[in-house]
């Protein structure tokens, strides 16, 4: 298949399309900056998600479109409302539209569990949004998707909007973390490839017009994650926490608002948590040895 990844250049996105281009579609990344995991054989388009003409450009000839592209950081997205609705509303609905136009076969929709909570602010309304778009698209013009309802992924390529990439980082740099929680808070995590590799399974003909969930099989509070990562770093890293949920992020569960129900997702292998966050570690600390990376304080 002939498949477009928006948002291909970003952490998620460039692992989603190498996923793709090893089962042997054709991949094309559209993104707002040139991949630096741009792969042999993939095309890069570089343009704005919210330019309906070159989207639509982009879409002609694919037969599927992974919609990753979008303002992903809840602090962001808090910090800049009315950014968040036009590039993640606005841009889905030119995406949604060329996707009509083109006769795409599938669309495949990157939202979040917070779409069921409370929590998550501007970026949860927007994907919410963004669901019951597509669900619209579907039942007028007959447009097949899947909703893909990620987790907390952590993993290479992750940059300091990425909550255990920071935590590494600053563990690594000062042998200390920041951690602006209770350690209370409880999250699933899942390690981006599987997240992509699963991502490439949804293509199957029973995803079809389905909510799937990817939040993995780690379930486990903040606090044991740093206690995790206290342990694999020799036990010599102090632990800080700031006594208050981050704002706009879940404690225990994102499980409040039910829009649609969703079937979750797993492989037989997977990434354990211990042996993903070593792998990063071992990244983040090569990385920077060579570039004198300066962590920031963290936060989930």
């Amino acid at each position: 298949m002939k498949i477009i990844v928006t948002g291909g250049s970003g952490f998620l996105g460039s692992h989603i399309a190498d996923a793709l281009s090893a089962a042997g579609h054709q991949i094309i990344i559209f993104d707002r900056a040139k991949s630096q995991w741009l792969r042999t054989g993939q095309t890069m388009i570089v343009g704005d998600i919210l330019d309906s003409d070159v989207v639509s450009s982009a879409l002609r000839g694919c037969d599927a479109v992974f919609h990753l592209a979008a303002m992903a950081d809840i602090n962001e997205a808090i910090d800049n409302p009315r950014a968040a609705v036009e590039t993640n509303i606005m841009g889905t609905m030119n995406v949604l539209e060329a996707a009509r136009a083109q006769r795409i076969k599938r669309l495949v929709f990157s939202s979040s569990i917070y779409v069921f909570s409370n929590h998550g602010s501007f970026y949860r309304t927007t994907k919410q949004a963004c669901e019951n778009l597509i669900n619209d698209y579907h039942k007028h013009y007959g447009l097949e998707f899947t909703v893909l309802r990620f987790g907390s992924l952590y993993g290479p390529r992750a940059d300091r909007s990425n909550g255990v990439h920071r935590v590494l980082s600053q563990a690594l740099a000062e042998r200390r973390i920041d951690y602006y929680g209770t350690g209370d808070e409880v999250r699933e995590y899942i390690h981006v490839l599987d997240a992509a590799a699963m991502a490439v399974d949804v293509l199957a003909p029973e995803f079809a017009n389905q909510y799937v969930h990817l939040t993995g099989r780690e379930r486990m509070t903040s606090r044991d994650m740093l206690y995790m990562i206290r342990e694999i770093m020799g036990g010599d890293v102090e632990l800080n926490f700031g006594g208050a949920s981050p704002v706009g992020h879940y404690q225990q569960t994102p499980y409040n608002y039910t829009p649609k129900i969703g079937r979750r997702m797993m492989r037989n292998t997977y990434i354990d948590l211990g042996l993903g966050i070593l792998d990063c570690l071992q990244t983040i600390d090569g990385y920077r040895n060579a570039n004198d990376l300066q962590p920031t304080k963290s936060a989930d």
